[in-house]
């Protein structure tokens, strides 16, 4: 896939996931009132003969009407048709995952792949599982040519309160990474990360270097093994670790594994260091171009 057409589709995807109709609906977002009610009555309006007004054709002119009803529904049926196509094979047909590998070959004669070594990919999704005492939902997108790119994650987590109230602690996490591949290929690709990290808990908020390490690597047709680690040494102290299995269906990610964190705040909001564990299973939903 060419650098051109993947920001072009990275582009249409986050467009797709991200345009306001569906994340009113999705996220919660109450519409605004009347709003609806405007949209059904435009949907139910429709062109009326006024009262008592002849029709100048006769009833040839009726029987052509009666004939072009059927030809406009059937048109306007083939158009949505062919959107919801076009849909489908962009996002299953689309993406630098193939399920055999590109048999063109290059200046050695050598078969060329792009699976883990495209010269630019984009990828975008959330995941989300239970964990100790709560849940957590990951959003993450990111930007990659063949060594270098950059990511970026949040993770916002619902925990049980610790004190008997019954109520719920909200703790955010987010990374802002540049990532350089130290190995890219066809079939696996290892890289390492460095960059920011944040955690904002009840109480306290922290800013910190992050570090991390992140690989992948095809196991068989389009099954792929993930896992990732990052670190974050002070002021707070933050392991996140995980790893994953996950089928790409054309530019479609489905993903899902087991992650484990610990979090520290060294004792910057009482002088008392509280340390939580937390770990779980997780599934997400992506997109990879």
């Amino acid at each position: 896939m060419s650098p051109l057409r993947a920001v072009l589709c990275a582009a249409l995807a986050l467009g797709l996931i991200l345009g306001p109709s569906p994340a009113e609906a999705r996220f919660g977002k109450r519409s605004r009132p009347g709003q609806s009610d405007s949209k059904k009555d435009d949907d139910k309006t429709h062109e009326a003969t006024p009262v008592g007004q002849e029709d100048s054709g006769g009833d040839d002119d009726d029987n052509d009407d009666d004939d072009d009803r059927p030809r406009r529904r059937y048109v306007s049926h083939h158009s949505d048709v062919d959107v919801a196509v076009g849909l489908f094979h962009f996002l299953f047909s689309g993406g630098n995952h193939r399920l055999v590998v590109d048999d063109r070959r290059g200046r050695d004669n050598e078969l060329r792949g792009e699976r883990h070594a495209a010269p630019l990919s984009f990828r975008l999704g959330m995941q989300g599982g239970p964990i100790t005492d709560g849940g957590a939902v990951d959003l993450f997108i990111g930007l990659e040519g063949r060594r270098f790119g950059v990511d970026a994650r949040i993770t916002g987590m619902g925990l049980s309160a610790d004190d008997g109230s019954g109520e719920t602690d909200t703790i955010s996490l987010v990374e802002a990474h540049l990532t350089w591949a130290l190995v890219s290929l066809e079939r696996a690709r290892l890289r390492a990360e460095a960059g920011i990290s944040s955690a904002n808990a009840p109480d306290i908020s922290f800013v910190g270097p992050s570090l991390g390490m992140s690989f992948e690597a095809c196991m068989a047709g389009p099954l792929d093994f993930e896992a990732r680690m990052q670190v974050t040494p002070f002021p707070y102290r933050q392991v996140d670790a995980s790893a994953a299995l996950a089928l790409h269906l054309g530019a479609v990610v489905l993903r899902g594994g087991y992650r484990g964190m610990v979090l520290d705040d060294a004792g910057h909001v009482d002088g008392v260091a509280h340390v939580d564990a937390f770990h779980g299973p997780y599934f997400g939903l992506g997109l990879t171009y």
